[in-house]
């Protein structure tokens, strides 16, 4: 079968940190680039709909120009409003668009779009076709080996044709199923067993096609074992709650000659970004939500966390006290 897509390099990122609800707003992305100039990073997913509706959507759109690489997510199922997101992903200076076909999320399925569309192939074909024909970026896809109990590999492996002649540039596949009934969003990146055989034999058969892949990672040797054998690495919680433990990612994955940076290291240049934040008018919560899982695993690290966490959340957390906590940690060899 002939896939109607490019495979060109520029469409294949080694690593990638996932879209997550609560979790990849651009404060946290900010955060992921000092650790990582090269992993690719994406936002929370944007539902079309309510992008192309609201009068804000510099609410949704706005990210920092350090971030790029960066891939926004979006989630729907109107070919015609996917056509307008596109465009204005393009517009904004977006370096790829991400459909999401992954999310168990019972508010998204409802809404028809994420995992429940692996359900209905045609109609993806559709979406990717519309989001390809809009614009000139890359458009990729993620998804999940099956949802509920229709999974067999066969019906996967032509979702995933089809898809791919639709104009996919890249999919990344959670090497677990869906289960819509019964399980909740938390319970389905658990329960359902991985299965990277499954993966493993839809690249075998497809070798021409860019395939990421994602689901229960927890370390850059895991990945760099992965990479053996796919085109990609997505990781998603274990980043998100341990991101130190990823600080090696530019020069393990990437071959970087250059030194990975420590907490006190990635507070200290984040500061301007913090300040400027707060004069805006934002809250150092906003950010510091994030910057406390930087510190874990050393002396008095609760303790730390608890000081900036008190802080922040009453409004009482200024620039002069976070510099004095993080030279502490600096004196402290982090």
């Amino acid at each position: 079968m002939r896939f109607n897509q490019s495979n060109s390099m520029k469409n294949i990122h080694k690593l990638s940190i996932a879209p997550m609800m609560d979790c990849t707003d651009k404060h946290f992305r900010m955060i992921m680039r000092k650790i990582s100039s090269e992993a690719l990073l994406y936002t929370e997913m944007i539902v079309a709909q309510s992008l192309v509706y609201t009068n804000k959507k510099e609410n949704f759109l706005d990210f920092n120009n350090e971030e790029h690489p960066i891939s926004i997510q979006f989630g729907g199922d109107n070919p015609v409003i996917l056509k307008e997101v596109a465009r204005m992903a393009q517009d904004w200076g977006y370096d790829e668009i991400n459909f999401n076909v992954g999310c168990p999320s019972p508010k998204v399925c409802s809404g028809n779009f994420g995992a429940s569309l692996m359900k209905e192939p045609e109609k993806v074909a559709k979406c990717i076709e519309s989001l390809k024909n809009s614009c000139s970026l890359p458009v990729t896809i993620k998804h999940r080996i099956g949802v509920d109990d229709d999974y067999s590999f066969i019906n996967l492996n032509n979702f995933v044709r089809d898809v791919a002649n639709a104009g996919a540039d890249r999919f990344t596949v959670h090497a677990r199923q869906a289960i819509l009934k019964g399980l909740n969003p938390k319970q389905n990146r658990t329960i359902p067993p991985l299965k990277y055989d499954v993966v493993k034999k839809l690249k075998e058969l497809n070798p021409k096609l860019l395939i990421e892949i994602n689901g229960g990672f927890t370390n850059i040797d895991e990945s760099l074992e992965a990479l053996r054998e796919f085109d990609g690495v997505m990781i998603g919680r274990s980043v998100y709650k341990h991101p130190l433990r990823w600080s090696e990612i530019d020069q393990k994955i990437y071959g970087m000659n250059t030194k990975p940076k420590s907490a006190s290291n990635i507070i200290f240049s984040l500061i301007p970004y913090i300040e400027k934040h707060i004069t805006n008018g934002g809250k150092s919560w906003d950010i510091c939500k994030h910057l406390i899982n930087l510190v874990e695993g050393i002396p008095k690290a609760k303790i730390w966390r608890n000081q900036i966490s008190n802080k922040a959340i009453k409004k009482e957390l200024d620039i002069a006290y976070l510099l004095k906590l993080t030279s502490r940690l600096e004196e402290m060899g982090y």
